[in-house]
């Protein structure tokens, strides 16, 4: 039960991972300019959306990784 458990959260949080990454701009304008983040972005340099966007891909990579982690050891 707890493996199946830790092998949904790695599963979603795979999926939320690649979904993520692709809402990131590249060097011209991404989901967070079409989201109103074009605004501020010559005067701060990045925008809010942005930076809320990086902070939420970090914490969905930390999932993925502490669930790939336990499913690494308590498969041994």
């Amino acid at each position: 039960m707890f493996t199946w458990a830790f092998v949904i959260i790695e599963a979603s949080s795979a999926v939320g991972l690649i979904f993520l990454v692709l809402l990131h701009s590249g060097r011209g304008g991404g989901i967070s300019d079409l989201l109103g983040g074009s605004m501020g972005a010559v005067a701060s340099g990045s925008t809010v959306v942005e930076r809320n966007l990086d902070r939420i891909t970090i914490a969905v990579a930390l999932i993925f990784t502490f669930a790939t982690l336990t499913l690494d050891l308590r498969l041994q």
